[in-house]
């Protein structure tokens, strides 16, 4: 009997890229193996111009194999495969994501939820909540937190010091280019009234000159090096729940923005057959040298996961107020945002890593940061001549 439909039903999306929906848009009837899977009575949208619209999709073990009408897939269907019928319901191709941070959006999920959090109060009893459940000691991470839900006021490390007197607290805002420190992990970093500034961040201070707990973009980094290394047994666990996480919601295929660490991890995952998301995993820009080297010792991957993207960045972001516009910002007309980047070294890397063959993608939002860019981008072109090499920029908001 046929699988009924259910809410979670309505918009469904297969994990198989476009083009096998594509080239399976006919059913192979001279195959004597059943389907494991066939969906019917669906609106299929396939991609495939001349051939928009199916009814039913046909798999086995994890393939598409046939695409078509109802009665094009019944010969698939044995007394194992699974029927599911979905009247009404729209079935599309899985959605491909192209910048995403993977495995810490992995992270997050088991994390400290404040994206929504609407007062500094809320935003201090979620973090007390979540302390609570953690051994002294751990680092709480990720939060994902937005100032502007309760009017704009940036966080202080005193809204969170008294329910946090065991662990160190490193919790970025949702854009990743400000995060909120608390005293305890101030202190393991070494960060304090008497710390530089650095080019390219912000330590934002209060009238004393003391750290609030905020950093800005490059003076992230201070915090960032104090924090323990993951056990590749966590990252596999965060990589594991980040997956689930995409399938549930129908992508079925990511550009990760992350680093070699991560692609070790999808290694991994790979070698051990648990690897369902589709990756291209791209690489810190400045490792350009490394991914060249790598491609040629292990190569550039295959369907499932893929390398040879290098991710830069120019700027920081409009939240965080550190994106670089040729004008101030209206809310804070003191303000233009700035570079987080020596152009001179950027442009060395990118010429040199065009040259090399590989995929520059960098981040870029503020309009004197883009206009930088696509300099840059053109100075490559000049020295290594004109080839399909589609250059992004990552955001340009």
């Amino acid at each position: 009997m046929p699988a009924q439909p259910t809410a979670r039903l309505r918009i469904l999306s297969i994990s198989l890229l476009v083009s096998l929906l594509v080239l399976s848009a006919c059913a192979d009837k001279e195959s004597p193996a059943f389907a494991t899977l066939v969906i019917s009575n669906a609106r299929v949208w396939t991609g495939d111009a001349d051939n928009p619209w199916a009814e039913a999709v046909a798999s086995r073990d994890g393939r598409i194999i046939a695409v078509g009408s109802n009665a094009d897939v019944t010969h698939l269907i044995g007394d194992d495969t699974q029927v599911i019928s979905v009247p009404g319901s729209m079935l599309v191709p899985g959605f491909i994501d192209t910048h995403v941070h993977f495995i810490e959006g992995g992270a997050g999920l088991s994390s400290v939820q404040l994206r929504d959090a609407a007062t500094p109060e809320v935003f201090s009893e979620r973090i007390a909540a979540h302390a609570s459940s953690m051994e002294p000691g751990d680092w709480i991470l990720q939060g994902a937190w937005d100032h502007e839900n309760w009017g704009g006021e940036l966080p202080n490390r005193e809204w969170i010091d008294s329910v946090t007197p065991d662990n160190p607290v490193w919790i970025q805002r949702l854009d990743g280019h400000m995060a909120l420190a608390n005293s305890l992990a101030l202190g393991q970093a070494g960060v304090d009234a008497d710390t530089p500034d650095i080019d390219g961040g912000t330590i934002v201070r209060d009238t004393d000159g003391r750290p609030t707990g905020v950093l800005k973009d490059n003076a992230m980094m201070l915090i960032n090096a104090a924090i323990p290394e993951p056990s590749n047994a966590q990252l596999d666990r965060e990589a594991a729940a980040a997956m689930r996480h995409v399938a549930a919601n129908g992508v079925t295929s990511v550009h990760d923005m992350a680093g070699f660490s991560s692609l070790a991890t999808y290694r991994r995952t790979l070698a051990a057959g648990t690897l369902t998301t589709r990756i291209y995993s791209a690489v810190p820009l400045s490792q350009w040298e490394d991914l060249r080297d790598d491609i040629v010792k292990n190569g550039s991957g295959n369907e499932w996961l893929r390398t040879g993207g290098l991710k830069g960045f120019m700027d920081g972001s409009l939240g965080s107020h550190t994106a670089a516009f040729l004008e101030p910002f209206t809310d804070a007309p003191e303000d233009s945002g700035f570079l987080i980047s020596d152009l001179d070294e950027m442009r060395e890397w990118i010429v040199a890593a065009d040259a090399a063959g590989l995929h520059v993608m960098v981040h870029a939002i503020g309009d004197s940061a883009i206009r930088d860019l696509l300099d840059l981008y053109l100075d490559a072109e000049e020295a290594n001549g004109a080839r399909d090499r589609r250059f992004r920029i990552e955001h340009a908001q």
